[in-house]
Formats: structure tokens, sequence, C-alpha cells
């Protein structure tokens, strides 16, 4: 087995798991609610590791900071394009996306490049990727693409390139990773809570009750998704972990299909074959 096969292994865990997460975000209803849930869920399940982590060196708060930051706008922007659009719409198109903000940002933040047939295979790979978010239905307000939802999709994916390179960069600064996924978790989850409390003034309780199961399933799959990025985000390149852990958007389409009946029909099947093989470009460019 090469270098690479450790890496690839995490991040299509990953990608599976963090599938798991935003369906089941998006089944509850209550997109707001069971966010929270889960970001309780998946501070949670660090607290039992927290005691046997190394503290963050003195010099790393502030990437700590600066990576939870990032990680509210992108779950904010997530929370509205989740509420506005179908998964089938959205979730490829901020996921999609996110490898190429990613390549961006780690070229300027963290001095990462890629080669001409590595950034052939992303490009493929994303492109087809937003093939996900094209409309499946026959009729002309079926196809309409819903332009509110849109937007809110492609800022979640400069969210998720943005909070790529912030974790990479704060990851790689720490004596272990698990010392930067624990403290993250830990503190993740106080800023769409400080919103839920605004926002469901008075029926806070009520609206966790019906969303719990689903945030709760949502917390530990999101909790095993993102552990595994970040560490796979020490042993390579961002943008190659982000792309691989883009093929989410296949096991969402699949999940969608099953569970909230949305279509999966032929042109998403050619998709996640021609994602597959951009996918299979960058791994053998690298």
């Amino acid at each position: 087995m090469g270098p690479e096969f450790l890496p690839v292994s995490l991040c299509l865990m990953s990608a599976l798991t963090v599938a798991i997460t935003n369906v089941m975000v998006k089944r509850g209803g209550d997109v707001l609610t069971t966010r929270a849930i889960v970001a309780l869920a998946m501070g949670l399940t660090v607290v039992p590791f927290a005691p046997f982590v190394p503290l963050p060196p003195p010099g790393t708060w502030g990437l700590i900071f600066l990576s939870m930051a990032v990680h509210w706008f992108y779950q904010f922007c997530a929370i509205r394009a989740l509420h506005r659009g179908a998964l089938s719409l959205v979730f490829p198109v901020m996921r999609g996306l996110g490898p190429l903000a990613t390549a961006v940002l780690a070229f300027f933040w963290l001095q990462e490049g890629l080669s001409f047939l590595q950034t052939a295979g992303l490009v493929v790979a994303s492109l087809s990727i937003l093939v996900f978010a094209l409309p499946t239905s026959s009729t002309p307000d079926g196809r309409r693409l819903d332009r509110s939802a849109l937007f809110w999709a492609m800022m979640t994916a400069v969210g998720v390139g943005l909070y790529a390179v912030a974790d990479t960069r704060a990851a790689r600064a720490m004596e272990t990773p698990f010392t930067f996924i624990v403290w993250l978790f830990l503190l993740d989850w106080i800023g769409v809570t400080a919103v839920l409390l605004w926002q469901r003034k008075g029926r806070v309780i009520a609206s966790l009750k019906p969303e719990l199961r689903n945030g709760l399933i949502g917390g530990v799959a999101g909790s095993i998704s993102y552990g595994l990025a970040i560490y796979a985000y020490t042993l390579t390149d961002a943008a190659m972990v982000t792309a691989l852990r883009e093929t989410s958007v296949v096991f969402a389409a699949a999940f969608g299909a099953w569970l909230l009946k949305e279509g999966f029909g032929r042109r998403r099947i050619m998709a996640a074959s021609t994602l597959a093989a951009g996918l299979v470009l960058m791994q053998a460019a690298g």
C-alpha cells in the first residue's frame, strides 16, 4: 500500500459521515435546531478525551479562535442554504465548489500548490459535482433554480475553503492534531447555540424534542467525519483532502433519494463516475 492510502481512506470515510450529518440536518425540518444539536453532540463526544490530549501551545489560541469563527460562518451559511433549497441542489454546490476555494486559499495562505494534472483532476471533480445540483424535474417549475438557495450554497463553499486552510494551519501547529480536534469541538457549539436561544425564545425545549434523534445521529457522524478530516490534513495537502472529502455528494445523493425521496437519475450516476475519474487523476498525479 502506498503512502497515500491512509489519507485517502480517512477522507472517504469522512465523506460518508459528513453526508450522513447533512442528511440528518435536512431531514429534521428545523435546520437551525438540528444543527445546534449536532454541534452540542460533537462537543460532548470529545469531552472524555480532553484530559488525555496536550493543551494547545500558548501561541496557537489565536489560530483556534480563527478556526472557530470560520466554522461559525460556514455553519450559518449552510443553515440558510439547507433551509432554502433541497439537499440535492444545495449540498453538491456547497461541497463541490469547496475544493476549488480550498485550492486557491491554500495556494496563498499555506503555500501549497498542485501540479497541472492534479489541477485538471480537481477541476473535473468539482464540475462533475456541480452536475448533481442541476434540477432533474421535467416541469418548468421543477427546473427553476432557487437563486437564494444557490447564493447561500456558494457562500457555504467559501466557508469550506476558509475552514480547510484555517484548520490545516492550526492542526499543524499543535503537538498532535487531536488537541485541535478536541478544543475546536469544545468551543464550536457556542455560536449556533446562542443563535438558537435568540431565535427560539420561550420555545427552545419544544423545538429540541422532535429534532433530538436526527441531531444526535448527525452529531456523532460529524465528530467522526471532521476528526478524520483534520487528521488527514496533517498527512497531505489541504486541497487534496477537501477534494476527496467531497465525494460526500455521491453518498448524500443516494441518501437523499432513499430517505428524502429526492431524485437521483442517470445524469447523476454519470456525474458520480466522472467525479471518481477526476479524483483518481488527482491521486495518480500526486
